[in-house]
């Protein structure tokens, strides 16, 4: 950001940009999440970009060719996700076919349903409360304050910082090594600064995306299920080691299915957000997306083996993502020059995490 905030001449930090950044990555951040479930289970999804171009397609099939209302339209979208991710979750837990050839062949049946779908043409025009969804904002201004934006902001830093202690202390009270406190304090510090300033700029243009609201809900929720509950616990065992969460009783189709299911969900819920911003739906939708959620949950410190990794750190890299592609683009940069950017900081990503796991291994 910072690099960026000097090339481009300052343009990078403007709140027009930063909510334009934001909504962009919006159906990323989405997809991200799910890939994460996946990468802690110890798998990557190659399925989820034609996922979210046949979930766009049916979406407008529904809401534009057959005028169906938009809640319904929505439901009979999410469900459709939740049966493709069902279907992978199928053959890769009780059929037992790898997870890659599995995803493989959704990329190509998915993708081409969708051109079988919009036989290759785009469809455009969704309702406007749909596109308000994905396009409109929260904004409530007295004495030209925005106070919903200080109110989301407020509550996101109280629930990091709750997060953060409730954590540790749960790690305290089994004796498990915790974070120095100063440490724990300078990190609670920065991102509370680094929200406070996204806060300060959403405030100054026109207030809070509607869509980035729902991606910050998404990413407390996902981030509770995986921290708290047993199911998230269960993922991050089944990834560390299978042999292992298998002989202490836990059922590693049953996280493998509900992975991939949760993936499928998540896709399509991608695939809504994207329909919705571009306010069209077309045959080339979602190309390249799955590497995109792959390399943010990686750059974000999630572990290629299974079995490390967090929603918010799979957010970070997702923005890491959206800031190279965004601050490479206003500075002018060939798409070719922007993808060799990209695969070097994947590269970097990885090798700092080998070495970080060597480090570990031998101390």
């Amino acid at each position: 950001m910072v690099l960026f905030q000097f090339t481009t001449n300052g343009v990078l930090l403007r709140p027009m940009n930063i909510t334009n950044l934001l909504m962009q990555q919006s159906y990323i951040l989405i997809m991200a999440m799910g890939m994460l479930v996946v990468i802690v289970t110890g798998y990557v999804d190659l399925s989820i970009g034609s996922v979210v171009a046949a979930t766009g397609a049916f979406s407008a099939v529904l809401m534009i060719d057959n005028k169906m209302s938009v809640a319904a339209g929505v439901v009979l979208v999410l469900l459709l996700g939740v049966l493709i991710g069902a279907g992978h979750g199928f053959f890769i837990s009780v059929v037992d076919i790898p997870p890659f050839i599995v995803t493989l062949a959704g990329m190509l049946i998915y993708r081409g349903a969708c051109q079988v779908i919009l036989r290759g043409e785009t469809k455009a025009r969704f309702p406007e409360i749909f596109r308000n969804i994905t396009t409109g904002y929260l904004s409530y201004k007295v004495f030209n304050i925005e106070i919903i934006s200080i109110i989301l902001g407020a509550a996101v830093i109280l629930f990091l910082i709750y997060s953060e202690f409730r954590d540790r202390r749960s790690k305290q009270k089994y004796n498990l090594v915790v974070q120095p406190l100063q440490f724990a304090i300078a990190k609670l510090a920065i991102i509370s600064a680094f929200v406070v300033f996204l806060t300060y700029a959403l405030s100054n243009y026109n207030g809070i995306p509607i869509i980035f609201v729902i991606v910050v809900v998404l990413a407390c929720l996902y981030t509770f299920i995986l921290k708290n509950t047993i199911v998230g616990r269960h993922i991050y065992a089944v990834g560390g080691n299978q042999i292992a969460a298998r002989l202490s009783g836990i059922n590693v189709k049953k996280i493998k299915f509900i992975a991939f299911t949760n993936m499928g969900l998540m896709s399509a819920l991608a695939g809504l957000a994207f329909a919705g911003r571009t306010d069209s739906a077309t045959p080339r939708a979602g190309v390249g997306y799955e590497l995109d959620a792959i390399a943010a949950c990686y750059i974000g410190g999630a572990s290629t083996s299974g079995g490390i990794g967090t929603i918010v750190g799979g957010i970070i890299g997702a923005m890491v993502i959206g800031i190279l592609n965004n601050g490479m683009s206003i500075m002018g940069m060939p798409i070719d020059w922007q993808n060799i950017v990209k695969g070097l900081v994947l590269i970097a990503a990885v090798c700092f995490d080998l070495y970080a796991k060597k480090r570990s291994t031998a101390a």
